[in-house]
């Protein structure tokens, strides 16, 4: 028989565990997701993204005359039309000149305009900064009176110079926004360190912070150089000689009211385009850095 103290001495019943909670229903990972419901929406985008391309390879490769949907046999006729009988050799010569100048100059004028916006401070630089954004709201046809009316007082009309001068100034306040933000991402602390073993503003600048900037320099430079290449408005205001026309004149002059050569035009848009692809095929890599860098806020 158990007495009243024992009953007290005896250990209390352990309670009862609770009841394990219910598992979530975890949502599949990644790795976890069936393929094809990864690669059947990307195989359809790339289709519909790819048709274009082909019809234009299509036109350029297949003989005149021909409506078959596949490009055999193929030919050159229309590559050697508008290399030789339309100028696109000049074409070709003359927007690789306007691009790279204009790669260099924009490249060097916003360095020097974002540098001075990231390291300095003035009592203007809010309002400079904000004029850089609202430029962006400007389109480029209506510079197109009052850049005509300098170049012609300057004699410059007609020239190469004055596209240019004009695809800088047009690309120069964007340019100068993305500089700035790469220079910010860079530490102020690893050019007075240079300043202290004896270095200049220029030297440390030249040796510290432009190898740094070579990601950004590249997706700048690369913006500019696209964009001049494929812009079409000022060197069809600016240029009267045909000698002097760049590669977007030379496809719209393919065009007339009465008829238009698809197999010249299409050659003329593989000529135009394969360049540009082959630029960013190599330089990818730096572009895609470059714009993710001055993404981030200094």
């Amino acid at each position: 028989m158990i007495t009243k103290e024992a009953a007290a001495a005896a250990p209390a019943p352990a309670p009862a565990a609770p009841a394990p909670p219910r598992p979530l229903k975890k949502r599949p990972a990644w790795d976890e997701v069936p393929r094809w419901q990864i690669y059947l929406p990307l195989g359809i985008y790339l289709v519909f993204t790819m048709i274009p391309f082909y019809w234009i390879l299509l036109f350029a490769v297949r003989p005149a005359g021909s409506t078959s949907l596949v490009p055999w046999p193929m030919t050159t006729e229309h590559f050697e039309k508008v290399w030789t009988d339309r100028g696109f050799g000049t074409y070709f010569q003359n927007s690789v000149y306007v691009g790279l100048a204009t790669l260099v100059m924009t490249t060097l004028v916003a360095l020097a305009g974002g540098y001075a916006l990231a390291r300095f401070d003035f009592k203007i630089k809010r309002v400079f900064m904000l004029a850089l954004l609202c430029s962006q709201f400007v389109p480029g046809a209506l510079l197109l009176v009052p850049l005509f009316e300098i170049f012609a007082g300057l004699q410059m009309i007609n020239s190469l110079g004055s596209v240019i001068i004009a695809e800088t100034v047009f690309q120069l306040p964007l340019s100068i926004i993305l500089i700035s933000n790469f220079i910010k991402n860079v530490p102020y602390s690893l050019e007075e360190a240079a300043w202290v073993d004896g270095c200049g503003r220029f030297r440390a600048f030249r040796i510290v912070v432009l190898p740094l900037l070579r990601p950004g320099l590249i997706a700048v430079g690369s913006f500019a150089f696209v964009h001049s290449w494929n812009h079409f408005l000022f060197a069809l205001m600016f240029l009267n000689n045909q000698h002097k026309q760049t590669i977007p004149v030379g496809l719209n002059s393919l065009m007339s009211a009465d008829s238009v050569d698809l197999g010249a035009l299409a050659a003329g848009g593989i000529v135009a385009a394969v360049p540009v692809v082959i630029v960013f095929a190599f330089i990818q890599k730096w572009l895609i850095t470059g714009f993710s860098a001055g993404a981030v806020k200094g």
